[in-house]
Formats: structure tokens, sequence, C-alpha cells
């Protein structure tokens, strides 16, 4: 099994669902889009991923605000409303019978080109929206376990030729980062931005804990996570300190603990990097109070929506 922070619990429910393209809906072997799709082409298109708790999409408007702002970002029109979108998937779900434990992840190309080009010019055909939804639990094992990292020599880059907020199909420099850390033996990859900070993950946001002070990167070089937003605002509400700032791997290594956040694993402890033991080596006790409290948040989303 595949140890990390998108690691899941087999279901054997995922094996019959029903996944959307363009509002029809086919069996998971049936699913399939054109070669001539702009995201398979030039990897030209935006993504989103939700959680479907309780028959709630856990902070959807700040998801749909991302998703809509990744669609400026690129001059990608979308031609429905977000009112719109939420109704394509809750249709997907009910289509599924799905109510619980299910993670969705909502994709938009912008759409068939006549010819393998990367000019938009050459589309023909409106956006192309694919909607996946699967059983999907976060193993506790893993959790309890806990991840180890590796600094890739793969960078973070700055606004100016690949903005880190941008949701976007093009994660070939993040795959990258990726392999080189399983190829040193580890679970995951940490990214040092430009100027050699501490920035993110391969596909999750990177926290430390200093003498009881949690420590995340700049927004500058780092992924525009919601569950990052939302450990940063429970700190707030809880009056536990909690910095962005710049700070490098000499501080990493020093750490009382450190996890990296998801919409799928949500807190997930990391207990080496490099090959070092950060902290006890173990589930932190900060850690451990921040994901209840995160967890609080969300059954108060749901009970309030």
């Amino acid at each position: 099994m595949v140890h990390g922070t998108h690691n899941a619990i087999e279901d054997s429910r995922n094996n019959d669902i029903l996944i959307s393209i363009n509002d029809q809906l086919f069996p998971r072997n049936d699913a399939k889009i054109s070669v001539f799709d702009s995201g398979y082409l030039v990897g030209d298109g935006i993504w989103e991923a939700l959680r479907l708790h309780h028959g709630v999409l856990v902070f959807l408007d700040d998801h749909f605000n991302r998703l809509w702002t990744s669609a400026a970002s690129v001059g990608m029109h979308l031609p429905f409303s977000k009112e719109e979108l939420t109704a394509k998937v809750m249709q997907t779900l009910k289509a599924n019978n799905m109510t619980d434990g299910v993670h969705v992840r909502i994709m938009v190309t912008r759409g068939i080109k006549k010819t393998p080009s990367q000019d938009p010019r050459l589309t023909i055909s409106g956006p192309n929206v694919v909607i996946i939804p699967e059983y999907k639990t976060a193993s506790k094992d893993s959790k309890e376990k806990g991840i180890t990292l590796f600094t890739s020599t793969i960078r973070r880059g700055s606004p100016d030729y690949l903005d880190p907020r941008l949701n976007c199909h093009s994660k070939l420099h993040e795959v990258q980062a990726l392999i080189q850390a399983i190829q040193a033996g580890a679970d995951e990859a940490l990214m040092l931005d430009i100027h050699g900070f501490v920035s993110t993950c391969n596909a999750t946001n990177f926290f430390m804990v200093n003498k009881g002070e949690v420590w995340t990167s700049t927004s500058k070089y780092c992924m525009n996570g919601i569950t990052r937003a939302k450990v940063i605002e429970v700190c707030k509400a809880n009056n536990i300190p909690c910095f962005e700032k710049d700070f490098s791997l000499f501080d990493v290594y020093g750490a009382d603990e450190a996890f990296v956040t998801g919409t799928f694993g949500g807190l997930t402890p990391v207990v080496k990097i490099d090959g070092r033991q950060i902290g006890e080596g173990n589930y932190g006790n900060v850690t451990r109070n921040l994901n209840r409290l995160y967890e609080a948040l969300i059954e108060n989303t749901v009970n309030n929506d």
C-alpha cells in the first residue's frame, strides 16, 4: 500500500461509481475524454477537490471562490454559475446515492482542440467538466504513524511564471519533486521557494511547531490551501500563536513537531524530514489539538449549513 497523505481505506463501492462528464453519467470503466482535450494535450485545465460530510460539501464557497479565481487567472470563461456547478455536483452524488465520506474531484479543461496545439483559439468546444466522486476515508493508521518528507531540489516558483496558488493541471514540477522524494525513500516531498525558504510540499501545505508557536510559510510561494487557511483560522480563534513567515531547514530540523494539511487528509503529522527525526518522531500534542479543532470546525460548518 502507498503510504502518504492520500492513503485511503480501500472501498469496493468505488468500483461501480458513476462519473459525470459534461452532465452525462458514465460507469467508472466507461468514463473517457478525447485525446484532443486541452487538459490532455497541454495541461490546460483547473480543478478543485471537496469533501462531502453528512450531506454537506464542506467549505464549498472557499473552494468555488478559488476555482473561479483560477479560471480568471488562465483566461477561461466558465459558462455556468457557482450555483449551477453545485447542482451538477449534487446530481452526481445523488446518482451514486452518496451522503457521507466522499471525496469529490472537479476538473475543468478549456475544451476540445481541432488539432494538437497550445493556442486557445483552436479550441472548438466549450469547457469540459468532469466530476469524480469516490468513497474515501483517510487511513487512521497513516495519521498515527505520520509521514516522512525529503527536501526536493525542485523549487516552488514565483508568481510571474506559474503562480503556486493556481490549482491547474500542469503538475509536472510537483510530480518531479515527489519522484525525488520516493527515490530517496520518503513518502512525499518538501519544497523550498526561490530564496531557499521552506514553501510547501508537493501536494500539501507544510506547518511546523516551535516552542508552542505554529509556523507556516508566507503565501507568496505556497499553494492556496483551504485547509491551510482553516488551520490558521482555528489557531487565531483559540489563541494559539500562529505565524506566516520565512523559515529555513535550519528551523525545521529543530522543530518540536511538524504536520501537513490538505482537503483529503486534513492534518497529517510529519515524523522525519531528510532522514532526521522531528521532535519525538510521533503524532505530537499540538498537532493532535489542532486536528481536533479543525474537525470541530468542520462539524460546526455542517451543523450550521
